[in-house]
């Protein structure tokens, strides 16, 4: 994919801390007209939801992401906190790892992103 920041990835993402899971989706734009998209009477930041749950109930939240805000299909990008103290680093990898399982079981394809670079899972 040619996404180079999270920040321009339309499909739900997500953010491992230690014990749990932010779940970031931007959920599509009710207006369907081009007039004003993405600018300041339409902005994209006001379309995306951060939720944060717990990695047992990611299959839960995920199904609850309306089909709308996976324009590329059910594809997740996964990335590890960037501000966890090191001491709590084997535990968010422990929990990216029992989240990377977790949606390869439900059939969804990971781009674990670390520092701009993305890795299919």
């Amino acid at each position: 994919m040619a996404v180079r920041s999270l920040s321009s990835w339309e499909n739900p993402y997500m953010t491992v801390q230690e014990n749990m899971v932010t779940l970031h989706v931007t959920l599509a734009d009710a207006n369907e007209s081009d007039l004003g998209a993405g600018g300041m009477l339409r902005p994209v930041g006001a379309r995306r939801q951060d939720l944060v749950v717990r990695v047992s109930d990611l299959p839960e939240a995920l199904v609850a992401v309306p089909e709308s805000s996976w324009p590329y299909g059910r594809v997740v990008a996964i990335e590890e906190a960037h501000d966890a103290p090191v001491s709590a680093r084997p535990a968010i990898r422990r929990d990216v790892e029992a989240a990377i399982k977790t949606l390869t079981d439900l059939g969804v394809v990971v781009y674990e992103w670390n520092d701009g670079t993305a890795e299919l899972r």
